[in-house]
């Protein structure tokens, strides 16, 4: 008989999955918000902006070292959420990486619980100052 996952890695699997659909190559990032009763309210993965061009198709806008035309994993599932009037309010968030300043910022401000997250990336110190100042909770999951 095999056991049966627990919600971390079994919600951590299904963030690496959105991960595989993201459109810029220069990192393959995946968010899911999940609620209290252990449902998926949004995902996302980072890629250009609705209707336009994407990185995989004609090359990268680069800037300061990063890639302008890209909207990042996390605001993607927190604006599909805004556009059609879903809360997040109490939401957990299973993103593959850490989460830049910005969407740590975002996550904040919407209202995120906890934030889970598999590999670190450009971990700002001030992004970890803001989740201990505001009582979010951040776990890296040392998972398969």
């Amino acid at each position: 008989m095999t056991k049966r996952k627990d919600w971390k890695e079994y919600f951590m699997e299904i963030t690496e999955l959105v991960a595989s659909r993201s459109t810029c190559d220069r990192a393959f990032v995946g968010c899911l918000l999940v609620n209290d009763d252990n449902r998926i309210v949004s995902s996302g993965y980072n890629g250009s902006v609705s209707g336009n061009p994407h990185c995989d198709d004609i090359g990268h806008t680069m800037r300061d070292g990063h890639c302008i035309a890209t909207i990042h994993a996390e605001m993607n599932a927190l604006l599909y959420c805004a556009k059609e009037g879903i809360s997040v309010k109490g939401c957990t968030a299973y993103i593959t990486h850490f989460p830049c300043l910005n969407c740590t910022k975002a996550l904040i401000q919407a209202g995120i619980k906890q934030i889970y997250y598999k590999y670190d990336y450009r971990i700002d110190e001030y992004a970890i100052l803001l989740l201990n100042r505001n009582h979010i909770g951040f776990e890296k999951l040392e998972i398969d």
